[in-house]
């Protein structure tokens, strides 16, 4: 028997497009803040501008043939949809010419919003929250500051930075972890800013960003968990030399309000049939085997948030080792912590032995997967001796048979000499921080036992 998943909406105050989740907030009050915060995302810039529209409508001399000679016969509208795909951006529903991840104000100034990692896409459509795994950063940063060299324009901030500081080495990942520790390296616990010379000794690697539909769930950030989850929290990205510590406080509220809108999220539903049966077997399988680190889905179920030990686990330790506890403590013992105060209720964090076990919802939607990002389905997941050394993923393709990714498996990287932005569309799992070995939990599966829990996860 196949069972439709019935399709849901957000919430019209919530919401980015139909078609999505709804929302999970239930007053007035919480749909008031929840739509305040999806606005401020949008419309506020909290940074510095980036480049403005002369920029981004140049950048297509920087790309590399055919695809800059199939730009210059295009007109100006398809050459910024031709823009917007390279770097992973998405049109807004109600203006095309400007996406969701940047805030393009009256006088063409683009400016990054957290939607630039945290607003991808999954068949071509946009979901509130999914990680947005074809943001090209290093990329349009790189091909940015040419442009802006050729037209004699100022570098911003991450012009600068990325010279210094690398940004990501693969599409849809990013280098986010160094950055927080950089530069909260240039602040005291008040947020008064420090002179202290940069660091040329950060551990880079990179990462991918987790659904923002488990935030309610949770009650701590990042991978290993040590950061207690807040409004504040939220705001350590805008540590840029041109936000002083009064800016932080007089933003607080708007961040309780952008915090309500990511609580309010919902992880989308499974689009097609599902195998009632299978499912239900998968279900059993489940509960045996993955319920005790992933947690019951659900607004009622149980998620108990395990910190699963780096040995357990198995999976790539750069992430682990890449902060130290002092480097934690200086984050949770500043403003954006409360002093201190939130970790008090996390004090096994504070020199984390491995990873959290994120809860499942809407795990379909969510590829890839790993806090790496380093398997591209829940299929290579289940099976991983199976999992590609080399893989590079179509803009938009969804593989419904493996739950994850469309994707070119590779022994190697093409023999060919790579140009540095088509070099960051192969995902290389020999490369310091990438690997995909560890949760080999599945072993103790067998064949059937692996479609049916495949077909659970679909349910979620």
């Amino acid at each position: 028997m196949k069972l439709a998943q019935r399709s849901v909406v957000l919430c019209a105050a919530c919401g980015l497009l139909v078609a999505v989740p709804r929302c999970r907030v239930a007053t007035a009050d919480a749909h008031a803040a929840a739509a305040r915060g999806r606005a401020h995302l949008l419309e506020r810039a909290y940074l510095p501008p980036d480049f403005d529209q002369e920029v981004f409508d140049a950048v297509w001399t920087t790309w590399e043939e055919p695809l800059r000679s199939l730009a210059e016969r295009a007109s100006l509208a398809e050459r910024r949809r031709l823009a917007m795909e390279r770097y992973g951006l998405l049109p807004r529903p109600d203006d095309p010419s400007r996406p969701l991840q940047y805030v393009v104000d009256g006088q063409g100034r683009w400016t990054m919003n957290c939607l630039a990692c945290h607003q991808g896409q999954v068949r071509g459509m946009a979901i509130p929250g999914v990680p947005n795994s074809t943001y090209a950063l290093e990329t349009l940063t790189e091909e940015v500051r040419a442009v802006k060299v050729r037209q004699r324009k100022p570098l911003a901030h991450l012009d600068v930075g990325s010279m210094m500081l690398p940004l990501g080495s693969t599409v849809g990942t990013t280098n986010a972890v160094i950055f927080g520790v950089a530069l909260m390296r240039h602040r005291d616990a008040d947020l008064a800013i420090v002179r202290r010379p940069p660091r040329f000794d950060l551990p880079h690697h990179d990462m991918d960003a987790p659904a923002w539909w488990h935030y309610a769930r949770r009650r701590s950030l990042y991978a290993d968990g040590f950061a207690p989850k807040g409004h504040r929290m939220l705001m350590q990205f805008l540590l840029v030399e041109q936000n002083g510590p009064e800016k932080f406080r007089d933003w607080e509220a708007e961040f309780r309000d952008i915090e309500a809108w990511i609580a309010a999220l919902e992880p989308p539903a499974w689009p097609h049939a599902v195998d009632a049966g299978l499912a239900a077997r998968g279900a059993e399988v489940y509960r045996a085997t993955c319920v005790e680190c992933h947690g019951t889905p659900g607004r009622g179920g149980h998620y108990p948030e395990r910190l699963v030990p780096i040995g357990e686990v198995g999976t790539d330790r750069a992430r682990l080792d890449s902060l130290t506890a002092a480097e934690r403590g200086a984050l949770n013992d500043s403003w954006f912590g409360r002093f201190g105060a939130d970790a008090a209720s996390l004090p096994d964090r504070v020199e984390p032995v491995g990873y959290v076990a994120p809860p499942l919802d809407g795990v379909w939607a969510s590829a890839p997967y790993f806090h790496n990002g380093a398997v591209p389905t829940l299929w290579h997941v289940l099976h991983p001796a199976e999992r590609p050394v080399v893989w590079r993923r179509t803009t938009t393709g969804y593989d419904d048979a493996r739950v994850g990714l469309d994707v070119e498996e590779f022994a190697e990287l093409p023999a060919a000499k790579l140009r540095p932005a088509e070099r960051r569309r192969y995902f290389d799992t020999r490369k310091p921080g990438k690997a995909a070995a560890g949760h080999d939990f599945a072993e103790v599966l067998d064949a059937d036992e692996k479609r049916a829990v495949l077909e659970y996860l679909k349910t979620l």
